[in-house]
């Protein structure tokens, strides 16, 4: 059982950590080993969403304990869930080859019973994505499956999945283009909507661009 004394000093302490991001590199290792600790779901969700901004930051000082957030994917508590595929995807987002080993992990999260977990997974991947495409240009189908989820805020945030890769690997998108369409036009939700319509002009743009260097060249 946590203590709630002690989980409020811990709190304190993490805030303070938190605003001193000049400090991050020395403190890396006293906050990782605080998720081993016995703390309440609220700290341990903290060292989490920490560990990850530390991780974008500092990706190699993290990497012993990649292990552990992954762990967390498991966790009864979805707020630990959450959490934990949000660190692994910033942590990707800074070195792709410290989360490739738990990238099935990481994708089983796109059905996980949680609405905030299933959007942390989007989330998550638009990190990743963002630096290492070539990880999900096989996988799109899961994402175009999300844009029609349970959860109207994973509906609005699937297509920005396809914006990201549409940025970097048009190709890919190419074949979602015409399904992207109507979402743009028929989807009930305007966000929706609007981000389905985002994702098909910069995959068009990105398209274009590719043609007119190849006649250049």
């Amino acid at each position: 059982m946590a203590n709630k004394d002690e989980d409020k000093e811990t709190l304190k302490e993490l805030r303070k950590i938190t605003k001193n991001k000049e400090n991050w590199g020395g403190v890396i290792d006293d906050v990782a080993n605080k998720l081993n600790e016995n703390h309440s779901v609220i700290v341990k969700a903290k060292i989490l969403w920490l560990l990850g901004e530390m991780g974008l930051n500092y990706p190699k000082q993290v990497e012993a304990y990649i292990i552990d957030i992954a762990f967390c994917l498991e966790d009864e508590h979805p707020k630990i869930r959450e959490r934990a595929v949000n660190a692994l995807g910033r942590i990707g987002r800074a070195d792709k080859n410290l989360i490739i080993p738990y990238l099935d992990k990481i994708m089983k999260m796109r059905k996980d019973q949680a609405d905030d977990v299933r959007l942390a997974f989007v989330w998550a991947c638009e990190n990743i994505a963002t630096n290492a495409p070539e990880l999900f240009c096989e996988r799109m189908d899961l994402f175009y499956k999300m844009i029609q989820d349970k959860c109207v805020r994973v509906r609005i945030e699937a297509p920005e999945m396809f914006r990201v890769m549409g940025k970097r690997k048009p190709q890919y998108i190419k074949p979602y283009l015409e399904k992207l369409q109507w979402f743009a036009y028929n989807d009930t939700h305007p966000v929706v909507r609007i981000h389905s319509a985002g994702a098909i002009r910069i995959t068009k743009r990105t398209l274009k661009e590719s043609e007119d260097n190849a006649k250049d060249d």
